[in-house]
């Protein structure tokens, strides 16, 4: 990457760096190296592991970084990029079709009730809402956006933020996945009512998805014969 594509994107993220806190400071709270910000000046991007760490830690999102990038400079547009003040547009002036926003509700406890392991149900037949779609989703016409519920995974989704969802999108180890699991023997199986998990992706086992939850700490694992789609959630909506 050239080096002036680099340290753009160093001074990007510093738009975004939380008040008081020093470069370093950031990278500890956000579990990363202190030597990223060179690294990043000298060889280039960060991993996208990396950078979602760093933008978590600012209370930020990739999808949030991304408009930001794209979104004229100036004065006006210079203070509507701190976290501080967000009364200006989140998408900037580009016209994009919206996200449809799904309807989701709190579903029982997938397996083990004592494992305590959140399930949600997605409600493919309700069209709650539309939502302003990012940038980075603007060729994506699969993709759309649910309302996260329940706190499973607090403190990286906070309960009642909205999230986009990428069916398209590659899947990686580390990622967040929304995994929509078949409808069990017994139910309609043309129910607009889908079972799913919202949880961190940790690796593909030779029998299904080993996957992470936040609150409580679980580390489980999903059966193949269960799975219906693995789906890449993109980034939280601002």
């Amino acid at each position: 990457m050239a080096t002036g594509e680099s340290s753009r994107i160093y001074a990007d993220l510093m738009r975004l760096k939380p008040e008081g806190m020093s470069p370093n400071g950031w990278a500890i709270k956000a579990g990363v190296s202190r030597t990223v910000w060179a690294d990043m000046r000298r060889h280039g991007n960060p991993s996208r592991r990396t950078l979602e760490r760093l933008l978590i830690a600012a209370g930020s999102s990739l999808a949030e970084f991304e408009a930001l990038r794209i979104a004229p400079m100036g004065a006006d547009a210079e203070s509507r990029s701190t976290l501080g003040d967000r009364r200006g547009p989140p998408w900037g002036a580009a016209q994009l079709p919206p996200l449809a926003l799904v309807a989701t509700a709190i579903g029982a406890d997938w397996g083990d009730p004592a494992s305590r392991i959140e399930l949600i149900e997605l409600r493919t037949g309700e069209l709650v809402d539309r939502v302003p779609r990012p940038a980075s989703l603007a060729n994506d016409h699969s993709a759309y956006a649910i309302t996260v519920v329940g706190d499973s995974m607090w403190p990286r989704f906070r309960p009642g933020r909205r999230v986009a969802v990428s069916p398209k999108a590659a899947v990686a180890l580390g990622d967040d996945v929304l995994v929509k699991l078949k409808v069990r023997s017994g139910n309609d199986p043309g129910s607009a009512v889908v079972p799913a998990l919202i949880k961190e992706l940790v690796r593909r086992t030779g029998s299904g998805l080993e996957l992470k939850q936040f609150n409580p700490a679980i580390t489980f694992e999903v059966p193949e014969a269960e799975i219906a789609t693995i789906e890449k959630v993109v980034g939280e909506l601002i």
